[in-house]
């Protein structure tokens, strides 16, 4: 089943073939605690979508059902065509607690090339992505060091670079800055948006900031309070090429922040009724 869905480009709208849809998800937990309600939506082949919404919203509940990680209770997840009954072999995730993710007892060329003697890859052909993936993310100069020799930022990136070196045709990112300090969580994005850009891999990146979610993506699922349902799909009609001062101080991008932080807060106060 071939379907489009909208994308931009540098503010232009274009068609993208879809890579990734969502029919009618719905998640109950223990039979009584319905965490996500009803949830429709597509991504195209190369996009970047953010998704926001107020927190218990069941954002992570979402990513976890397109992962394979979690069964929704009715509805549907289809990747490149085919029903997601478990992790699919084409994705790769990122999770906002990186140290978990990392073992110590491995070095950063280790832990990076891990998933790709999963993937049954030749010893060369692991050197050169790992070599490649490390590169990418500037920690070419330590693939022999431990996680715990390295900052959190830096751990962060060789998060990054394992999901890289993967090769994925969808990347899922949950939350993967909200653990670092301003100064890093900016540069982590603007790594994040280059590979993107360079990788073309499409992306689903989960976050409770509204700014980030405005500065990264293409579009921005904003979520209803739980039980859940797409509030808005909002098209961010930014250029292609960003910078951490030039586009957050433009007027469009003020203006998309605060459409899209009024959607957020919508939310909540329907909430609360």
């Amino acid at each position: 089943m071939t379907t489009t869905s909208q994308g931009t480009t540098g503010g232009r709208h274009t068609r993208a073939e879809t890579l990734l849809e969502v029919t009618a998800l719905r998640k109950v937990y223990d039979g009584r605690v319905e965490a996500v309600r009803d949830l429709t939506f597509v991504v195209g082949k190369g996009e970047f979508v953010c998704v926001v919404g107020p927190s218990g919203a069941g954002k992570t509940t979402l990513l976890k059902c397109i992962a394979g990680l979690l069964p929704p209770t009715s509805g549907s997840v289809v990747l490149e065509g085919s029903p997601v009954a478990g992790p699919p072999p084409g994705m790769a995730v990122v999770f906002q607690e990186y140290g978990r993710s990392l073992f110590p007892w491995m070095t950063v060329r280790q832990n990076v090339e891990l998933p790709l003697k999963q993937k049954k890859l030749p010893g060369d052909r692991r050197r050169q992505l790992v070599g490649e993936a490390l590169a990418a993310v500037s920690l070419a100069d330590v693939p022999d060091a431990y996680p715990w020799q390295l900052s959190g930022g830096m751990q962060q990136r060789v998060a990054i670079a394992r999901a890289v070196a993967y090769e994925p045709h969808i990347l899922l990112m949950d939350e993967p800055f909200a653990a670092v300090d301003a100064q890093t969580r900016a540069d982590l994005e603007d790594l994040t948006r280059s590979l993107w850009h360079r990788m073309g891999v499409t992306t689903v990146f989960v976050t409770h900031d509204i700014d980030e979610a405005v500065y990264l993506g293409q579009r921005v699922l904003v979520l209803s309070s739980s039980p859940t349902v797409v509030l808005d799909d909002v098209v961010v009609d930014l250029p292609v090429e960003r910078d951490q001062l030039t586009t957050r101080s433009s007027a469009r991008f003020a203006e998309l922040r605060a459409h899209v932080f009024e959607q957020v807060r919508r939310a909540k106060q329907e909430r609360g009724r």
